[in-house]
């Protein structure tokens, strides 16, 4: 089904200006990279995650996705939402929703307890669905990946097209 590994970029690709990155010269199995960059998560006012000590994760066709380290997280402000998905690189992630705020029931972010090799090191990790709380990479706002089920992170420094939408799916 995958005609596109990171290889070569197809022809519908946008070709990335100085400075940017495709997200089809991401590889497939995707890769696992420090981030320094300063990331913030939001819901209004409220402050859920503040961190230079980023992982970010880099698939063929996606938007990164950031993964934050716990102690950069206010936790407390969490608690677990129903659901578990698996993913085929990084094993079983669990849901996340916010804590005390039932006119809001949905999960905002997720976490890999345990995840499979080589993603060891995002291990109790954060990540966040930009669709549904404010993300941030250096104050930039963050704008999601297209369709509900991923959570890429779209910033001025990738292209794409990116997959998720309805007309996607074949990629």
């Amino acid at each position: 089904m995958w005609k596109y590994r990171g290889q070569r970029r197809p022809p519908f690709a946008e070709e990335p200006e100085a400075g940017q990155e495709s997200v089809w010269d991401y590889p497939r199995p995707p890769a696992i990279v420090v981030d320094r960059r300063h990331v913030e998560v939001r819901f209004g006012n409220l402050i859920i995650a503040d961190s230079r000590q980023n992982y970010r994760i880099l698939e063929t066709a996606s938007p990164p996705t950031f993964y934050v380290p716990p102690h950069e997280v206010r936790v407390h402000l969490l608690e677990p939402y129903p659901g578990i998905s698996n993913c085929e690189w990084k094993g079983v992630a669990r849901y996340w929703g916010l804590r005390d705020r039932s006119d809001f029931p949905q999960a905002i972010g997720w976490s890999y307890p345990s995840p499979t090799p080589p993603f060891e090191a995002i291990a109790g990790f954060f990540s966040f669905y930009p669709l549904l709380v404010a993300c941030f990479v250096d104050g930039e706002p963050v704008r999601p990946q297209p369709g509900e089920f991923y959570g890429g992170w779209i910033t001025s420094e990738i292209v794409g097209p990116f997959k998720g939408g309805a007309d996607t799916w074949h990629w």
